[in-house]
């Protein structure tokens, strides 16, 4: 979701955005059907392991929950900016559909407002 808003928030191409985690599970129909309801098309996004983004120079390194605070491989960025949010897992919700649709919304509105918030003050846009 982070990597959705980052790309569709940003006033032109501040930034190249890059999308990754310690597990590949491909993509939570929940997340792209939530953010689809906001505008944003993640479908086409891909589940990809940090490793495979060895050798690229960071600026910003963002890790949005604390397990993968915690449990990423260690990424040599000399200068990198290191950010860290623990955003709500909605995946983890076991209520109803109802409760679970309003959890993917609540993290999603929460990861908006991060990701806005991030490129005005970080990026300048």
């Amino acid at each position: 979701m982070a990597h959705g808003y980052l790309e569709a928030l940003q006033p032109g191409p501040l930034a190249h955005i890059y999308s990754a985690g310690i597990e590949t599970h491909g993509l939570n129909p929940g997340a792209v059907s939530i953010m689809a309801e906001d505008g944003i098309d993640i479908s086409g996004h891909t589940s990809n392991h940090v490793a495979e983004y060895a050798g690229i120079s960071w600026d910003y390194i963002i890790t949005v929950c604390d397990h993968a605070r915690e449990h990423c491989p260690f990424i040599a960025a000399p200068g990198a900016k290191r950010l860290h949010h623990n955003f709500t897992d909605p995946s983890k919700n076991t209520g109803s559909p109802e409760e679970k649709h309003r959890a993917f919304e609540q993290t999603r509105d929460a990861i908006k407002a991060y990701c806005r918030d991030f490129i005005e003050r970080e990026l300048g846009g």
